[in-house]
């Protein structure tokens, strides 16, 4: 059977290396996997009592609209439910959005080290990603992009990681609002990504949702994976105007979320306590892998996120190879084309200790990066 060109050449997400599969491979004991930016408190306990109470109904299919999800993050985030669509992870929005409003031959706009998932999806689509590169501190160019929307027509989609993965870096509310005023003369959604927004510091930073009140072209998405601890039961959320969320909804599958998934959410929003634990983890970490690195005079991105992008200025499959044998997992990003650094995930304070013991332990006996 023939197949498209655009699915044979397809390079399938890659996640990061389970634990059981190292300690399987490398006959460890013991393995921190600080790659794939989950939370290391995982759920809320009150998350875990929930799905234990409701084990017994697995025998019946979900609520297909998610009516009890969707009326708790409606208030949470304070829009109408006519304004939210869920998917299984955000993953499925950035799909389904792609799907709706690109035509076979036409683009998205992204970034160079965007989030991978927007040129998989659009591939798989027969749609085209038009890439802008980064500016020289490891943000988003919107001068670049606003540049390539007026030479290109074929745009129907930009796609801004805010705060972006694997970079950690943002682009600040003057920089966006700039862009966002430049798109509305468009026919364009930007699709502002958000995953990563409750861990940001920066004080000029502004979240879509504030953004949504003034620009009625952007489509927020949020995930419940990361600071909520819950990315095995994949759920994500857009946010955006009735007429983009009604199109979601008819295009999304039957029961995209699963039942104990939308109890988890429920139960997950509820329990903010939780996550300010997590977040004064997160930052405490993130402050305590600065130090280090700083101290190794090893380059990094200050970081939005729950994890850090550095450079280890070694090839960093080598020094991924040596911090697995010390039972660190970590992210190496060749597939940005960042040949020497890796992004390291926000562990536990023992974890990160361990971490940075062993990339020291591989800086050390690595020779430095050489293109040749």
């Amino acid at each position: 059977m023939k197949v498209s060109r655009d699915i044979l050449s397809l390079t399938p997400y890659r996640p990061g290396k389970p634990i059981s599969e190292a300690k399987r491979e490398l006959g460890l004991n013991t393995v921190y996997k600080l790659a794939s930016n989950e939370s290391p408190l995982g759920p809320s306990p009150k998350v875990i009592s929930a799905l234990h109470n409701n084990l017994e109904d697995l025998g019946r299919y979900p609520d297909a609209a998610a009516y009890e999800m969707v009326e708790a993050y409606s208030q949470f985030v304070g829009v109408p439910q006519s304004h939210v669509a869920f998917g299984n992870g955000s993953n499925e929005l950035i799909d389904l959005l792609i799907r709706i409003y690109c035509e076979p031959g036409e683009s998205i706009l992204t970034s160079d080290c965007a989030f991978v998932a927007y040129r998989i999806s659009a591939q798989a689509a027969r749609v085209q990603t038009k890439i802008t590169p980064l500016t020289s501190d490891g943000r988003f160019d919107l001068h670049a992009m606003a540049e390539k929307l007026r030479e290109d027509s074929s745009i129907r989609l930009v796609f801004l990681a805010n705060p972006n993965n694997p970079t950690g870096t943002y682009v600040g509310q003057e920089t966006l609002e700039q862009f966002l005023k430049i798109c509305a003369g468009y026919e364009v959604l930007v699709v502002l990504d958000e995953a990563y927004v409750e861990f940001v510091r920066a004080k000029d930073y502004v979240n879509g949702f504030e953004l949504r009140k003034i620009y009625p072209h952007v489509v927020v998405l949020r995930t419940m994976s990361k600071v909520y601890g819950i990315a095995a039961l994949r759920v994500g959320f857009a946010v955006a105007q009735p007429e983009v969320i009604d199109l979601i909804n008819r295009v999304r599958s039957p029961f995209n979320v699963n039942s104990l998934a939308q109890i988890a959410t429920v139960e997950a929003l509820k329990d903010q306590i939780h996550v300010r634990r997590v977040l004064d983890l997160t930052w405490r970490g993130l402050d305590q892998w600065q130090d280090a690195l700083t101290k190794m005079g090893l380059p990094f991105l200050p970081s939005q996120g729950n994890f850090i992008l550095l450079d280890t200025k070694r090839d960093a499959d080598l020094v991924f190879n040596s911090m697995i044998r010390e039972g660190v997992i970590t992210r190496p990003v060749k597939n940005y084309g960042l040949m020497s650094q890796l992004r390291i995930s926000i562990g536990l304070d023992h974890e990160n200790r361990a971490a940075i013991e062993a990339l020291q332990k591989a800086v050390q006996s690595l020779p430095l990066w050489s293109a040749t």
